[in-house]
């Protein structure tokens, strides 16, 4: 049997993140920043995907996407989200629920214009989530794209852009044998307030 010691220090949530997100930099062997993202339409119908992450502070966590995609829809319509990362090499999860808001256009731009160019017109190529009738239609657009723009950066699509969840909730979850797992709370009710926290039983 384990001692009684928590495996999750009593610290700031944001700092723990960082040491836990070091971690799984060195230890997962593919995307340490791929992290599932749960919306909801407006009656209720959950979704959840992979997203990754791109940027995160101690004013939350921000990723990128299709704002005309199914979770772009449900996410104008619902600006709240959950997250999800799970490094399996760690044996750690960490849970975190927020609202969102959209990034500002000289950001996205920035970020959209980081991306490799092949990306870049993609993205723009692509109509997200919605039917496509043949692949080829895509690689067409693509294609026009790449003839259209045969250098440098692609204006960025007004439709694609990012979103910040400024969390509420932070779970941090250790795995312990037995399934005598560790995990630890932290919450507030708005970002200027301090944060409590409490263990949970696992």
């Amino acid at each position: 049997m384990q001692n009684d010691t928590s495996a999750i220090p009593q610290s700031d949530p944001f700092m723990l993140f960082e040491v836990w997100f070091a971690e799984a930099k060195e230890s997962e062997p593919n995307d340490s920043n791929a992290m599932a993202l749960a919306t909801a339409s407006p009656d209720g119908f959950p979704s959840v995907r992979m997203v990754l992450l791109k940027d995160h502070g101690s004013d939350g966590f921000v990723f990128y996407t299709n704002a005309e995609s199914r979770k772009g829809g449900q996410i104008r319509a619902n600006m709240r989200a959950a997250l999800l990362f799970h490094w399996k090499s760690l044996r750690r999860q960490i849970r975190i629920e927020g609202p969102l808001e959209e990034v500002s256009a000289e950001m996205a731009d920035a970020y959209f214009h980081s991306r490799a160019r092949v990306s870049q017109i993609g993205s723009a190529a692509s109509d997200q989530s919605r039917p496509l009738p043949d692949r080829q239609v895509y690689l067409d657009r693509v294609a026009a794209l790449e003839e259209h723009y045969p250098e440098g950066n692609l204006p960025r699509p007004q439709h694609w852009t990012g979103f910040r969840l400024s969390p509420r909730r932070m779970e941090f979850w250790q795995d312990r044998e037995f399934r005598l797992h560790d995990r630890r709370l932290f919450s507030r009710d708005s970002a200027e307030e301090a944060w409590s926290n409490t263990l949970l039983y696992p």
